[in-house]
């Protein structure tokens, strides 16, 4: 079975590294032209340029801030001067936070709605209308496992995910007569530079591969997944193959969540 995307333009925020990065590179290779948007220019151009090199698809390089809606409008405004309509909006744009529920003020509460649902919202209601009037559309939210599952010391990202996978179904429902799909993939334990960083972070003289291993014992699958695994499903989702699936919440954990 061949899952392409030929014609189809795609817009992934938080694509310069990681599995946005990776998403952003299975896409092109699979003919889609894509469009990263991130903070740092240097570090999006470099992405853009490899990926290119890679697979000679059309991608191009948007620095804006999703946390804001100016940022938003930016993204997808030069988005489509450059590209044309979106079809297919990947919603990855993210951070990491955990600790102590009394140590986080209202400023990192909102610095977390502001960054991964309310850039959502603002994203989705700008190229929802074109997608409900062409009749065809794909929105990918990427949360993680903790909206299904929420640890301790996990808010405010566990809490913010939850609302991430509420406003999945409920945009699923508005706009599934109107071809346009909503989905969530939810991160579990994945290859990515917040797993790289975090491993710099540490005293010690463990090697990432052997952080990775230890990672992966607590895992059914006995390891950590990679960003390309994680991208595939992305892949299926956004294309004509995945047509008859909206509203769901795929965990992408190799069966680490208690939740289905």
């Amino acid at each position: 079975m061949q899952v392409r995307l030929d014609g189809r333009i795609a817009l992934i925020t938080g694509g310069s590294l990681g599995i946005g990065r990776a998403i952003a590179a299975t896409f092109a290779e699979s003919g889609a032209g894509v469009a990263l948007v991130a903070r740092r220019q240097d570090v999006l151009d470099e992405a853009a340029t490899a990926i290119r090199a890679a697979t000679g698809g059309e991608v191009i390089a948007i620095a804006a801030d999703v946390a804001t809606a100016k940022g938003c409008e930016h993204a997808v405004d030069r988005a489509q001067a450059v590209l044309g309509p979106i079809d297919i909006l990947v919603n990855n744009a993210g951070s990491s936070k955990r600790g102590p529920f009394e140590e986080h003020d209202d400023a990192v509460w909102q610095a977390d709605l502001d960054l991964k649902l309310f850039a959502a919202i603002r994203l989705c209601r700008r190229v929802m209308p074109e997608m409900r009037e062409r009749r065809w559309g794909r929105v990918i939210n990427i949360l993680n496992t903790g909206a299904k599952a929420p640890p301790g010391q996990g808010a405010p990202t566990a809490v913010t995910r939850a609302a991430g996978m509420a406003l999945t179904k409920a945009l699923a429902n508005e706009y599934a007569p109107h071809n346009v799909l909503v989905n969530a993939l939810l991160v579990g334990r994945i290859e990515s530079d917040q797993w790289v960083r975090r491993h710099a972070d540490e005293t010690g003289d463990r090697s990432l591969d052997d952080y990775y291993a230890e990672m992966g014992r607590s895992i059914p699958m006995g390891r950590v997944g990679t960003a390309e695994e994680f991208a595939a499903m992305a892949c299926l989702l956004a294309s004509d193959r995945g047509g008859y699936v909206t509203g769901t919440a795929i965990n992408v954990d190799g069966g680490l969540c208690p939740v289905v």
